[in-house]
């Protein structure tokens, strides 16, 4: 049903709010009480002359609000209250080392985190790329053409299918938006396979599970299959899970509500318990996330000392401080060291222009290019080029209509973001024409996520990556997979 127009502009439905989102270009759908306006949230907005109960922001978390005279009750229950964290929270293990160009304070760091959580990751907050003199971008251009000269830049088509999902995707009930979300699953369990990573015997990580539909598919395929595991990792809370959908015998779901960047997957209950081998998975798993998940996997959880570590020789310290003086974020993997096994790692990849320099994993493999986290900073947004020529196809569409009408929440909203990075190109516009641009953007994620295989193959992958949709399915289309060295 469509919102009524009154004067040119949408009008607020029978029974709900009056109060126009201007970033959402609609009036608020919230169900107003009997003979008001506006609902709860939206009644500070009340003109003078109109009574209400006044609302204060919530000191908790400054994004809601409550009636003033119920805050106390209000704290005791606000989801934004500190709560004891799980046993396999680690604070910021998976972050990778600290920048080794900046003195910063404990304080100072812990300030700049908090900044990037609001705003987005710290290049952000950079001069635009539209500041760029001409010659300046030239330079750029040229130094990213070399770095990624040697590089393969055919990736292969490995767009697969699996048969658990044929059913779903003939059926006709089913809208675009899911048909799309359906057929990169399908392509998903399909590399899967191939990998040899669908069996009995492991535990399947999904990272950014939002609603868990991966696992849900693949929890279908291994039907009849026992001593199987599900953890899904999401720190946001997730309406319409399928989990409650799973709980049988021969299967376990478990949500494991923590922000990746603290999960040590070596103090999780059911790994611990059940000694299964570990399989990651991900579909569009958004920038710095990626990074996360895969430092989370292949050193937070396989660099187990279940051994004593041998004391260092007094000999042994100068070779050590020259190591580290290589790469203040080098891999830590032993292969010394007693582990556990990752068997595999499939993840969509997604956002390049989300990926933050403190978390990646390929700061190694920048270095060697003779590259900087300057260089990186410029790089990480000039990705969102790679698909600007779909800009003014989206710039007439609202969000919500770019997402999709479905209730999934891993929906094709990263499509749209990536269309909404860094276009100002003012002058640079004339220089380069829509082709020169969108090339410029996929050298940039091709040359993020070659890190990403060079900081995997150093740590004992096997990686590659390659297509797994069509473009018109999903803008996101490269799949990372990664297996043991054998």
């Amino acid at each position: 049903m469509s919102e009524p127009v009154a004067d040119g502009v949408r009008a607020p439905l029978p029974g709900r709010c009056g109060f126009y989102v201007e970033r959402k270009r609609r009036f608020c759908k919230m169900i107003v009480g009997e003979g008001k306006k506006l609902c709860g949230e939206h009644a500070t907005e009340l003109k003078e002359g109109e009574t209400s109960k006044k609302r204060i922001p919530c000191p908790l978390d400054p994004k809601h609000t409550v009636y003033e005279d119920q805050l106390k009750r209000h704290l005791r229950k606000c989801n934004s209250r500190e709560k004891p964290q799980p046993v396999y929270y680690v604070k910021d293990i998976n972050s990778g080392s600290k920048r080794s160009t900046d003195s910063f304070s404990e304080q100072s760091y812990l300030a700049l985190s908090f900044i990037q959580f609001i705003l987005g990751p710290i290049s952000h907050l950079q001069d635009p790329i539209s500041s760029l003199s001409e010659i300046e971008l030239e330079n750029l251009i040229r130094k990213l053409r070399n770095a990624t000269k040697g590089l393969d830049h055919k990736l292969e088509d490995r767009t697969l299918s699996h048969s658990v999902l044929q059913e779903a995707l003939n059926d006709p009930n089913n809208g675009d938006s899911a048909f799309k979300h359906l057929k990169q699953q399908a392509s998903i369990l399909g590399n899967m396979d191939r990998l040899g990573l669908l069996g009995p015997g492991k535990c399947y990580v999904e990272f950014g599970a939002g609603r868990g539909k991966l696992s849900h598919w693949v929890d279908i395929a291994l039907e009849g299959e026992a001593n199987k595991c599900f953890l899904l990792v999401e720190r946001a809370t997730t309406r319409f899970k399928v989990d409650g959908k799973h709980r049988k015998q021969d299967s376990t779901f478990e949500r494991l509500h923590i922000d990746i960047q603290h999960l040590c997957l070596n103090k999780v209950p059911v790994l611990i318990k059940e000694k299964l081998e570990v399989v990651g998975i991900g579909k569009h798993l958004c920038g710095a996330a990626t990074d996360l998940a895969l430092r989370c996997l292949v050193e937070s959880y396989t660099a187990v000392a279940e051994e004593p570590i041998p004391k260092r020789l007094k000999n042994d310290t100068a070779e050590a401080t020259d190591n580290s003086a290589i790469s203040s974020d080098a891999p830590r993997h032993n292969a010394s060291e007693k582990s556990l096994p990752v068997t595999g790692i499939v993840i969509a990849l997604c956002c390049h222009h989300r990926c933050d320099w403190v978390h990646y994993v390929g700061k190694a493999f920048f270095q060697t290019l003779g590259l900087s986290e300057d260089d990186f900073g410029i790089f990480q947004r000039l990705s969102s080029w790679a698909t600007c020529g779909r800009r003014e196809k989206l710039a007439g569409n609202s969000i919500s209509h770019a997402v999709g009408s479905d209730q999934d929440n891993d929906a094709e909203r990263h499509d749209y973001e990536d269309q909404i990075g860094d276009y100002s190109f003012d002058g640079l516009q004339r220089s380069l024409t829509v082709e020169d641009r969108e090339h410029i953007g996929r050298l940039c994620k091709l040359l993020i996520d070659h890190g990403r295989i060079h900081y995997l193959q150093q740590m004992g992958y096997q990686a590659a990556l390659q297509y797994y949709a069509d473009p018109a399915v999903s803008l996101e289309n490269v799949l990372l997979t990664a297996v043991p060295s054998r």
